[in-house]
């Protein structure tokens, strides 16, 4: 059987993550970035008003454009973007994953290769309902993750991998 190049295409992961996940981001977002900069702009404003209020004319459009406007556009475009971006999918004889919002970045790991699979779910995920697949692979690339999972996906996507990747004969060596 010969195959063209067209047939050599690999098509994009066709799974889904759980819409909850966009709330984690979203959650994630405030607390790493858009909290503490939105913060330190109420803070700066706060204190030139009280020390330096002939300021204000010219911080007041600076701290809006240097830090509430991009804090706010993170906040909201970011988990958009990755919720469009994130997608998973389990062959035959792969584990698919795409992610990230801002850089793309997919990954196929052979079932042969699976060493270990692991569910992670830190206290943010725990709250929304979420969790995180780690396959740890043969490979210096590192671990495939697949987060924004609900709980039950996400267990039965680590039972489903450890299950493939014992009945995929390893490679000869």
């Amino acid at each position: 059987m010969h195959l063209t190049p067209a047939a050599l295409l690999l098509r994009p992961p066709r799974r889904r993550v759980d819409p909850r996940a966009r709330r984690w981001w979203t959650l994630q977002a405030f607390l790493a970035l858009s909290g503490p900069m939105l913060l330190t702009a109420l803070v700066l404003a706060a204190l030139a008003s009280l020390f330096f209020p002939g300021a204000l004319p010219w911080l007041g459009p600076l701290l809006l454009v240097v830090l509430v406007l991009p804090a706010l556009g993170y906040l909201v475009l970011m988990p958009r973007g990755r919720y469009r971006v994130h997608a998973w999918e389990l062959g035959e004889l792969a584990v698919y994953a795409a992610g990230g919002w801002f850089w793309h970045k997919r990954r196929i790991a052979p079932l042969s290769r699976v060493q270990t699979v692991d569910t992670v779910r830190g206290p943010l995920q725990r709250r929304y309902g979420l969790a995180t697949v780690v396959v740890t692979t043969a490979s210096t690339a590192g671990d495939i993750r697949i987060v924004g999972l609900s709980d039950a996906d996400a267990e039965e996507l680590s039972r489903r991998i450890g299950e493939a990747a014992q009945d995929v004969p390893g490679d000869a060596v």
